[in-house]
């Protein structure tokens, strides 16, 4: 089988760099940068660059770019693409992506299928990326009444032998309603937290909960804007909902109440065990 890549940052370059090493499918990508292009050649991440001439030789299409790019990508490429072919975005966000594609796959004739994987880090591009991103990972699909459930079956096969735990099925308003809380709002709250002026003092003073709550906040500004403007109706919901629990504990300080402030904190600790995770 041979893959196609577009955009090799940090998800493209590590979709590149897991399936050399965990199969032994033909890997071809292209990237506006040739650095990227260069060393993904160097470390044999992929073996060809992808070209309007052997576009049409791909079996599957992952694109690993912005959504508006990823949506002008289809539009000036889909004619090169096979009617064999399966593509499969990885954007963060998939109302505004699956609802340009979704026509588009249907006017050129192949199969197309929303994708999010769930795993990153806080720095980008594909000197950080790496084939073991995904292990473990759930990967994010949104098929629809006219999917094919071949599709999804050859899918399920590639995705867990490049790493992935398994495949977790949703709509596209599901998925942006569940990810502004999950996601955007994590990051959009962990820059506003590092804006602190006391921040500047932290040395000697932090430990693991600092880094934790700071992490995302090393985030690709550019890319982050577009991801929550495009989601802004859900992630505007969340925020509010933030925004009256961060009121409930300064009241209670600004009335000095212990008892108001322990609950609120018994309860987010109660909420935490509940949700799960570390």
């Amino acid at each position: 089988m041979k893959i196609g890549i577009v955009g090799l940052g940090l998800i493209g370059g590590s979709l590149a760099k897991s399936i050399k090493s965990r199969t032994q499918y033909t890997v071809a990508a292209t990237d506006l940068n040739p650095e990227a292009i260069m060393f993904a050649r160097l470390c044999g991440a992929i073996d060809e660059l992808l070209t309007d001439d052997n576009l049409g030789e791909c079996d599957l299409i992952l694109a690993a770019i912005r959504p508006k790019s990823t949506i002008d990508w289809v539009k000036e490429h889909g004619l090169s693409i096979s009617p064999r072919a399966i593509l499969v975005d990885m954007c963060g966000i998939k109302r505004a992506v699956c609802s340009e594609l979704t026509p588009l796959a249907e006017q050129f004739g192949f199969s197309y299928i929303g994708g999010h994987p769930m795993a990153g880090k806080e720095r980008g591009g594909f000197v950080n990326s790496s084939d073991d991103l995904f292990a473990g990972a759930p990967m994010i699909l949104t098929p629809d009444e006219k999917t094919d459930m071949n599709m999804l079956e050859k899918l399920k096969v590639f995705f867990t032998d490049i790493g992935f735990s398994g495949l977790t099925f949703t709509t596209p308003d599901e998925h942006d309603r569940v990810i502004a809380y999950t996601s955007q709002l994590a990051h959009l709250t962990s820059s506003a937290y590092i804006r602190s002026p006391d921040a500047l003092l932290r040395r000697g003073f932090s430990a693991g909960s600092f880094k934790d709550m700071t992490r995302v906040a090393r985030l690709d500004e550019d890319m982050w804007t577009e991801l929550m403007m495009a989601n802004s109706d859900y992630l505007t919901d969340q925020l509010d909902i933030l925004i009256n629990h961060l009121n409930e504990y300064l009241e209670a300080l600004r009335k000095d109440d212990a008892e108001k402030l322990c609950a609120l904190l018994r309860d987010g600790r109660e909420k935490k065990t509940a949700a799960g995770g570390n």
